[in-house]
């Protein structure tokens, strides 16, 4: 009997993604176990990596580290094929849609924190939009849309700031650098 072994060839990237989609998870485990006052109200801290990712890598490995932290956070929390599986995803991808947007507008005026407001925005349109059409499909889930719409300017808001200071640490010279610097 001859064993058969598949070998995949990884690259230093898929490594990266690997990590980054592994911290987006972890986070949105977190995510899950805060209580909310509203259904489907959540931080999205995960979309703080997600962010990163975006600012540092580029559209492709973030919409990679989204799309691997849904699937993968809804088999961790046994959501998978779900509504609420059905609702991230929907999310995700109305969120990674405005990002690819978003990104290409100016810098000078659009960075982390504007990219992550509309991201929130897209997300919860998305996902109102599939509750409505799908899940509960009544005119009454419009008076609950300011409610969600102040958290997805809220948590957008913080996100935003938070993946800002990330990304300014990185930018910011390391004190050795700064003395290398002063001695020259």
């Amino acid at each position: 009997m001859t064993r058969s072994t598949i070998s995949l060839a990884t690259s230093a990237e898929d490594h990266r993604i690997a990590r980054l989609a592994a911290l987006a998870i972890g986070l949105a485990l977190v995510d899950a176990a805060i209580p909310s006052p509203l259904p489907g109200v959540k931080p999205g801290l995960a979309n703080i990596v997600v962010l990163l990712v975006l600012h540092r890598h580029g559209f492709a490995a973030a919409a990679w580290v989204s799309l691997l932290r849904v699937v993968a956070g809804s088999l961790i929390l046994g959501s998978f094929l779900s509504p609420s599986f059905v609702l991230s995803l929907s999310g995700a991808l109305a969120s990674l849609l405005s990002l690819n947007l978003a990104y290409r507008l100016p810098a000078r005026w659009f960075g982390p924190v504007s990219h992550s407001i509309l991201a929130a925005i897209a997300h919860l349109a998305a996902q109102l939009g599939v509750v409505g059409l799908w899940l509960i499909p009544f005119s009454g889930l419009a008076y609950l849309a300011p409610f969600f719409a102040a958290a997805a300017l809220l948590f957008g808001s913080v996100n935003g700031l938070v993946a800002a200071r990330l990304l300014q640490a990185d930018e910011a010279p390391l004190p050795a650098e700064e003395a290398q610097a002063a001695r020259a």
